[in-house]
C-alpha cells in the first residue's frame, strides 16, 4: 500500500511540475512592460536566491567543493548555463510576442532533436521506428516552413538549445536542484550587472513599471523557476522514468492549447498538417519505446527465472523503465 501511495504522490508531483511548465505562458505577459531581457535577468537573479534558500534548508552544500575542483565539470555547467540562457530568453520573448504555438512546437520536437543529436554526436544507433519518426519530424518542419513562409526558427532554436542543454546536463550528472544552483550562480553576476546597468540608465521597470506589485511579480520569477523543478525532483524518485517521459508531453500540450484557445493565434490548415505530422512522430516514438521497455522487462524476468533454476548470476539488462526518446528531464527550461 505504501508503494502505491508513493507512486500516486509521484504522479501528482509530475503532473504538477509539467502542468506548471505548460501554464507558464499565462505568467510572462503579466510582467509587461518589462522586456524579455530584463525578465530573463530577474529570473536568473531571483532563482539563485530561491534555490540557495532551498539548499540551505536541506543542508546540501558538499557538491560545491567537488564542482570547483573539477574544471571540466565546471566548464560543462557554464556551457549549460549559456545554452539555457538562450532557451529561457527566446521562450519569454516568443510568449510575449504572440508566438506561443510556435514555442510549444519547439518542445514537441525536442525528443526528435535529442535523438538526432544522439546519432550525430554520440554515435547511437536507432531502431527502424525511430528512423521513421525522425524522418516524419523533418517532413513536419518542411510543411510548417511552407505554412509560415519561413523556417519555424523559434521552434528550432528552442528545440536545439534545450537538446544541447540536456546533453550538457547528462555529461555533468548532477541533481536538478544542485545543477540549477550552479547554473544560476554562473549567470548571477552578468544578470545583476545588466539590471544595475538598466537602473543607471533609468530603463528598469522593477520599480517604475507598475509599482510594488510589478516588482514583486519580477521577484516571483525565482519561485516560478524553482517550484516546478522541486516538484519534478519529488516525482523523479517516486515514479519510473517511462512515466515521466510520457508526462513531459503535458507541457507543450498545455502551451499549444493556450496558444490556440486563449491567445487566439492563427492555425491555418498547413500549420495543423505540420503539427499532425509531429504528433504522429511522437506517437510512433512512444509506441516503440513502450514496446522496447516491455520486451526488456520480459527478458529480465526470463533471465531471473533461468537464474533461479540454475543458480547463475543475472547479467544486467539496463532499465526497462526508460523511454529513450521521451527523455524526462527538468526543463528548468521553460
Amino acid at each position: 500500500m505504501e508503494g502505491k501511495d508513493e507512486q500516486r504522490a509521484g504522479m501528482l508531483y509530475g503532473m504538477g511540475a509539467y502542468g506548471m511548465w505548460g501554464l507558464v505562458p499565462l505568467f510572462w505577459p503579466l510582467l509587461k512592460p518589462s522586456g524579455a531581457a530584463e525578465i530573463l535577468a530577474h529570473r536568473m537573479v531571483w532563482s539563485l536566491a530561491v534555490v540557495g534558500a532551498a539548499l540551505f534548508v536541506l543542508k546540501r552544500w558538499a557538491w560545491i567543493g567537488e564542482l570547483v575542483r573539477r574544471p571540466r565539470k565546471l566548464a560543462l555547467i557554464t556551457a549549460a548555463a549559456a545554452v539555457i540562457t538562450v532557451n529561457w530568453g527566446l521562450y519569454i520573448w516568443a510568449v510575449n510576442s504572440g508566438h506561443v504555438v510556435e514555442a510549444s512546437l519547439g518542445y514537441f520536437i525536442n525528443p526528435l532533436v535529442t535523438i538526432a543529436m544522439g546519432v550525430l554526436l554520440l554515435g547511437e544507433r536507432l531502431r527502424p521506428a525511430q528512423w521513421i519518426a525522425v524522418a516524419t519530424g523533418c517532413a513536419a518542419v518542411l510543411v510548417l516552413a511552407i505554412g509560415y513562409g519561413r523556417p519555424p526558427w523559434i521552434s528550432l532554436v528552442l528545440a536545439f538549445s534545450f537538446a544541447t542543454y540536456g546533453l550538457a546536463k547528462k555529461k555533468v550528472d548532477m541533481g536538478g536542484l544542485e545543477s540549477l544552483a550552479a547554473e544560476t550562480a554562473v549567470l548571477f553576476l552578468p544578470a545583476l550587472g545588466f539590471l544595475l546597468w538598466l537602473g543607471a540608465r533609468g530603463e528598469t521597470t522593477f520599480t517604475s513599471g507598475g509599482g510594488a506589485g510589478h516588482g514583486l511579480l519580477l521577484a516571483s520569477t525565482g519561485l516560478v523557476t524553482a517550484i516546478p523543478l522541486i516538484a519534478f525532483g519529488a516525482a523523479a524518485i517516486r515514479v519510473p522514468l517511462s512515466t515521466l517521459g510520457l508526462l513531459q508531453y503535458l507541457a507543450p500540450v498545455f502551451q499549444f492549447g493556450l496558444g490556440v484557445a486563449y491567445f487566439h493565434e492563427e492555425m491555418p490548415p498547413e500549420r495543423w498538417a505540420g503539427f499532425a505530422l509531429v504528433w504522429l512522430a511522437l506517437m510512433l516514438l512512444t509506441w516503440d519505446a513502450l514496446r522496447t521497455a516491455r520486451r526488456g522487462r520480459a527478458e529480465a524476468l526470463r533471465l531471473a527465472a533461468a537464474a533461479a533454476v540454475t543458480g547463475a548470476t543475472v547479467p544486467p539488462t539496463g532499465s526497462a523503465d526508460t523511454i529513450a526518446p521521451a527523455t524526462a528531464r527538468s526543463p528548468a527550461d521553460k
